[in-house]
Parts: C-alpha cells; sequence; structure tokens
C-alpha cells in the first residue's frame, strides 16, 4: 500500500487546513489510520487516529490536539483527513499519514505503524 499526504501549506494563526492521505495498491479498509507529525529539532509524536472499518466510530486524538483537530476517513475514497482547526504556532510541523493493522491499543504508536505517507509540511505563522 502507497499513501500519499497531501494539503499542507502555510497558514496564519487561528487558520484550518485540512489535510488527505491517499491510498493506492489496495484498500485501507481494514487498517487503522494515523496522522502523526515532526518539529525540527523534535521526536515525531502521534496527532491523532482512526480505527478500521467495522471496528467502530473509533477514534483517538492528542491531548495538545483535542478539540481543535479532527481526523476521519472515507473508505469508498480509499482516503484519510486531518481537519485542523484554531492552528497554532506550535502546530508547525511536516505531518505524515500512516496505516497498521496492529492492535487498536497501540495505535497511538509510531514504530507500530507500518505503511507511511512522504509527509506535507505545515506552517502556521504569528
Amino acid at each position: 500500500v502507497q499513501l500519499q499526504a497531501y494539503g499542507g501549506g502555510l497558514v496564519q494563526a487561528g487558520g484550518y487546513l485540512r489535510l488527505s492521505c491517499a491510498a493506492s495498491g489496495r484498500t485501507i479498509r481494514d487498517f487503522h489510520m494515523g496522522w502523526f507529525r515532526q518539529a525540527p529539532g523534535k521526536e515525531r509524536e502521534f496527532v491523532a487516529a482512526i480505527a478500521r472499518s467495522g471496528y467502530g466510530p473509533s477514534t483517538r486524538v492528542a491531548d495538545s490536539v483535542k478539540g481543535r483537530f479532527a481526523i476521519s476517513r472515507d473508505n469508498a475514497k480509499n482516503t484519510g483527513y486531518l481537519q485542523m482547526n484554531s492552528l497554532e504556532l506550535e502546530d508547525t510541523a511536516v505531518y505524515y499519514c500512516a496505516i497498521t493493522q496492529i492492535l487498536w491499543s497501540y495505535a497511538d504508536t509510531a514504530d507500530r505503524f507500518t505503511n507511511w505517507g512522504q509527509g506535507t509540511q505545515v506552517t502556521v505563522s504569528s
């Protein structure tokens, strides 16, 4: 499975962006999908995850973005999304999407994800 993340860009603080993660090669409905981000000089960190089809409407969001970011997916389009509202300077990072078939309890752990997109830059300015 190949993933391509896009939708990043430059936005002012308080603004919004929607990231997309398009998959090709096979359906991703049987995969959990996650979004991670990495700022310069920092470790890659978990942002949000959404469970695979049939698992229920399970989502998980990092405390740092709770109430501002929302994750969703459209299995018919083989695409996942990250809606980012009320963006803050601290949200500046490269954002990556990834998929995995491991246990949902590990869905916030980057090294449990098996397929990664190339990343899309999000820059929030003051």
